[in-house]
């Protein structure tokens, strides 16, 4: 008898209160705001993310997910308001979550299931980049948890890299500064532990085959899954009608030996059901958002969720 983890990572679109934070550039997420973010318009969209996360890889696994990274969080209180939502507050979940210096006041943080995963460590790495006039240029940490997973070691590195805003090519260099951040965390695990078993994943807003990627892969000894799902008619986003797989989750190649873990790798998957999808319009098929542009469409997000599986023999 084998039982599954489900692992899983979820940008979920600018989680924010509805209180302003006068330390960051959150005006756009006010009650008063063009967008007019109320509470309930808050707590519709903790709902809704609730039910997307407790679906995540049902279909194989009979529980929700272990361990979910997620991408575009406020604060420490939204990631808890969601773990106290509608279809989250009957399982054990418990939050890892840093605030960045991110200018507009987003970061990353995880949520784990206390009945399978003991958190023992978590540390935030700041990815370090400068504007051309040499300022600092503040984005989001890369988030680092180590814990058991039914009691064995697993390291969890999460990413929110630099968006493609001001053109792929110009804003490459910040990718791949946030790229040797991460090399950097790995390393430092591989310093402090005998043969780590690691998980990085994250909105990396580039291609599995991009520079940034492919870096993870070789100088970190990391396996990408998602190379093999990466095709032009699927991704987790979608941008002018184009599809890209910019979320993804990378293992250790440790996991492919079965002397040193428990776990094997069973899955690798984006999870788009159908009700989480624009259902007519010009835009079917696409991710059913929050908002696009300044209007409220009432959706989950602007990414689907990826997950993999690891699968435990007894």
């Amino acid at each position: 008898m084998s039982e599954k983890h489900t692992i899983a990572f979820y940008n979920i679109e600018n989680l924010f209160d509805t209180k302003d934070d006068e330390h960051t550039n959150d005006e756009d997420f006010l009650p008063t705001s063009v967008k007019r973010w109320t509470t309930k318009r808050y707590e519709n969209k903790l709902r809704k993310l609730g039910q997307v996360i407790s679906q995540i890889g049902e279909d194989d696994v009979d529980s929700p997910p272990a361990i979910v990274g997620l991408a575009e969080v406020e604060n420490e209180h939204v990631v808890k308001d969601l773990i106290n939502s509608k279809y989250l507050k009957h399982y054990k979940y418990d939050i890892v979550h840093y605030d960045s210096s991110d200018e507009r006041g987003i970061d990353v943080a995880l949520i784990y299931n206390t009945d399978v995963f003991e958190v023992s460590h978590s540390e935030a790495f700041a990815v370090y980049l400068t504007k051309e006039d040499g300022s600092r240029d503040y984005t989001r940490d890369v988030l680092q948890v180590t814990g058991r997973l039914n009691n064995e070691q697993i390291h969890i590195v999460v990413n929110h890299w630099s968006s493609r805003r001001q053109g792929q090519k110009e804003t490459e260099h910040k990718r791949l500064a946030a790229a040797n951040t991460v090399n950097q965390v790995v390393e430092i695990l591989k310093k402090n532990y005998d043969d780590p078993k690691i998980i990085v994943m994250g909105d990396f807003n580039d291609t599995p085959y991009d520079k940034s990627l492919l870096s993870l892969e070789n100088e970190s000894q990391l396996y990408n899954p998602f190379k093999k799902i990466s095709t032009r008619d699927k991704g987790s986003l979608n941008h002018n009608f184009e599809w890209h797989l910019f979320d993804q989750i990378l293992i250790s190649t440790n996991f492919f030996d079965s002397k040193s873990t428990q776990f094997n790798l069973s899955e690798a998957k984006v999870f788009n059901s159908q009700f989480l999808t624009q259902y007519h319009g010009k835009f079917k098929g696409q991710p059913f958002r929050t908002y696009v542009g300044k209007r409220y469409k009432g959706g989950y997000s602007d990414h689907f969720p990826v997950y993999i599986e690891l699968k435990e023999d007894d």
